[in-house]
């Protein structure tokens, strides 16, 4: 298994931005039916504290998702979220090319072009408690505070489960 790089573009844009992150490493599964919860398994971590990146169009504008792995987004909640009508989440080819990361590695951080992005407000505990995000490689997590993490991203804070 290649090991993933230590610094990628999400790792760049925290350090940027001046926000304090650990990286964590794990065997990546390709073929595993859930790659955020194979993450929690592998690092030991409660399915509810990694966050998976998921990305979607709503009325045909792109953005980007971020709900705890042991959660499924609802497309309707996601549409109300963003002032839409219809929500639908893009093709894996579309994600890859429009964030310039390859699926099972995709980051809300450092992404080609910022989208807007919302994360779910169940999978949210407390600002100043750790969760995981995708790190920009398969088989990467950063963890990182919740306000951090909000704040990182701009992000919208509304129920999508």
């Amino acid at each position: 298994m290649k090991t993933p790089a230590k610094t990628t573009r999400a790792t760049l844009a925290l350090d940027k931005a001046g926000i304090r992150h650990s990286l964590h490493v794990y065997a990546y599964d390709p073929d595993a039916p859930r790659i955020g919860l194979q993450a929690a398994e592998a690092l030991g971590v409660a399915p509810g504290r990694i966050l998976k990146t998921l990305m979607a169009a709503v009325d045909g504008r792109t953005i980007c998702l971020l709900v705890a792995s042991d959660k499924e987004v609802s497309m309707k909640r996601v549409a109300t979220a963003f002032s839409g009508k219809a929500a639908a989440m893009l093709k894996p080819a579309d994600a890859e090319r429009l964030t310039g990361y390859h699926v099972g590695g995709i980051s809300p951080l450092g992404q080609k072009r910022p989208v807007p992005t919302a994360i779910d407000a169940g999978s949210l505990t407390d600002p100043a408690a750790e969760i995981h995000v995708n790190g920009g490689g398969r088989g990467l997590q950063i963890r990182l505070t919740e306000g951090d993490l909000v704040g990182a991203l701009k992000a919208l804070v509304v129920p999508l489960t």
